[in-house]
């Protein structure tokens, strides 16, 4: 069979020049950064108006510790409601499903006033720790762990394996997709938050990328160029696990329903 290409030239053009068309418009707003702020670029890291290096790296020690958290979390309850039979599995795989109908802004206030009563204003456990765990993960987790093949978990248990070294030896080295498409997810999950940051890093200690970005767009004098340059080195942490798991991320949409 010829391809649709080669059977209709007319309409293979249409759709390359759709697409060339696309990408420009997509890529269009990355090389305005590039462009405008490439001359403030060592500005980004010597300025002392917004700490940007601390706050790359408040972020990056966030992220990470958010992504290894959720994933080995979340992926232990969902293990325990999809394969460990209890008499209240139920009541809690409903009381999970339930969170997910309450939107984030009716739990933010509470969250703040635990975090504060705890004393971790401007502290990195106020950032950490509250979203160290998703329900919403947790079910996807339990959702995959129901079609997981159990012959492979009947093998381990005939070698002698407990529940816990099955699920270290055996589930999580033949789930490594979607533990990884999982964490993709969240990494860029967690770089991007912005409000929560915003309340809790009070001290320019403790901002993050995206809170020293508003501080370079809120600023009495704000510089545009400095702005672009500081939002194009933000990015890059974002386009460097994009570009090197890709396949995963794709995976992780198609999987979880989820578009970011």
């Amino acid at each position: 069979m010829r391809p649709v290409g080669h059977r209709n030239p007319p309409a293979a053009v249409a759709r390359w020049v759709a697409l060339v068309v696309g990408a420009a418009l997509f890529l269009l707003p990355f090389a305005m950064l590039v462009r405008d702020g490439w001359s403030a670029l060592p500005e980004v890291f010597t300025g002392t108006e917004v700490p940007f290096a601390r706050s790359l790296l408040n972020s990056t020690v966030v992220a990470v510790l958010q992504t290894a958290g959720q994933v080995l979390l979340c992926s232990l309850a969902g293990y325990g409601l999809a394969r460990i039979p209890y008499r209240h599995a139920p009541v809690v795989l409903y009381a999970t499903v339930a969170t997910l109908m309450v939107p984030t802004a009716v739990t933010f206030v509470p969250s703040f006033v635990v975090v504060s009563s705890l004393g971790w204003l401007s502290d990195l456990r106020g950032l950490v720790v509250p979203g160290l765990f998703s329900a919403l993960n947790a079910f996807l987790f339990r959702q995959y762990f129901l079609d997981f093949p159990p012959a492979l978990e009947e093998a381990g248990r005939l070698d002698g394996l407990s529940r816990w070294g099955v699920f270290w030896r055996v589930v999580v080295p033949n789930s490594t997709g979607f533990f990884a498409a999982i964490a993709v997810i969240d990494f860029i999950g967690s770089w991007n938050q912005f409000l929560w940051p915003l309340v809790i890093a009070q001290d320019s200690d403790t901002w993050t990328v995206q809170v020293a970005l508003s501080g370079l767009l809120t600023a009495q004098n704000p510089k545009v160029t400095l702005l672009f340059a500081a939002a194009a080195v933000s990015i890059l942490p974002i386009v460097l696990v994009f570009v090197l798991l890709q396949r995963y991320l794709v995976r992780g949409v198609t999987e979880t329903g989820l578009t970011g």
